[in-house]
């Protein structure tokens, strides 16, 4: 029988040995992708270089790196290429995480011309149904109730799908849970057993909650309560060993803050039990062979 893409990653996983890596940028996003990594999802090393500069978008910047890696072993990276006035994500794919296909500025929100931007486009692979979701967040003012916040500062989610990042599914609206949310992440436990780890950006909250649904499109249910600090985002989520981890950018406490849980409905502070380099902002967590690690750090002089 053959195997899952799922299953076939977690036998090379733990096969291989594999590593944490977390992509990264600096402040101010100007100068391009940055990694870390770890060997135990607790502890992590930047590797101090720059794999990628940003050259799409009028800002030219690079913020929200996410990263995923498809069934064909290839990386792909979705990124914020700007804070407003822009309706598009930037892309990127590579095979070993050092060189980088032409980069690519992919107008995911061009259809709503009172778009003010596309933030934080986070990947997925739905293994199940052999394709790649990206999800964002953007600002159509007065398409939603809001909050206390801003017009221009009242988001949604929302989501287009591809298998092979040259056509794509027409945008759709992924999430409208009431209040303006940004900064989601997809995550699969099992069959039919999706959580969405997501940041509540209405005011005075701005800080993270989990949902639950039977598929990664949704629709999301049982949300739970807000369980970080008060001006928290950029949730990124990693299994290691029996837990999960959910590291989250702690902004006004400016360090990076990190909570455990194993059934995503009970959580533990661990931000002091973790080692986050300083400068390190919102990416993602994923996994690599020894052999992808050396590269990166041959790259970077190490």
């Amino acid at each position: 029988m053959l195997m899952g893409f799922a299953a076939m990653l977690m036998v090379a996983c733990k096969s291989s040995k594999s590593i944490y890596v977390f992509s990264s940028f600096h402040e101010p996003a100007d100068e391009g992708l940055r990694f870390l990594y770890s060997k135990d999802a607790w502890h992590w090393t930047d590797l101090n270089h720059i794999y990628l500069k940003p050259l799409v978008g009028d800002a030219k910047i690079m913020r929200d790196p996410s990263i995923t890696q498809g069934p064909d072993a290839t990386f792909h990276l979705v990124w914020t290429t700007n804070w407003k006035n822009d309706q598009g994500i930037g892309h990127a794919s590579s095979k070993d995480l050092v060189h980088w296909s032409e980069e690519e500025h992919i107008n995911v929100m061009g259809y709503e011309p009172t778009t003010k931007n596309a933030w934080a486009p986070e990947l997925f692979y739905d293994d199940e149904a052999g394709q790649y979701i990206i999800v964002w967040a953007s600002c159509i003012p007065g398409r939603f109730p809001k909050g206390q916040e801003d017009e221009d500062n009242n988001h949604r989610l929302y989501y287009t799908a591809t298998k092979d990042f040259k056509t794509f599914s027409p945008t759709k609206l992924f999430l409208d849970p009431g209040f303006s949310v940004i900064d989601a992440e997809i995550i699969k436990r099992g069959k039919g057993d999706y959580v969405l780890v997501m940041k509540d950006n209405t005011r005075p909250n701005r800080n993270i909650l989990v949902a639950f649904a039977e598929s990664p499109l949704g629709p999301y249910h049982d949300y739970t309560k807000r369980f970080t600090e008060m001006y928290s985002e950029g949730p990124s989520a990693i299994k290691a060993g029996n837990d999960w981890l959910i590291y989250y950018d702690s902004y006004r406490l400016k360090r990076y803050g990190a909570m455990r849980t194993t059934d995503f409905k009970t959580f533990t502070d661990v931000s002091d039990s973790v080692k986050v380099p300083e400068g390190h902002k919102h990416g993602t967590i994923f996994k690599v062979t020894p052999k992808i690690l050396d590269g990166l750090k041959k790259a970077a002089g190490q």
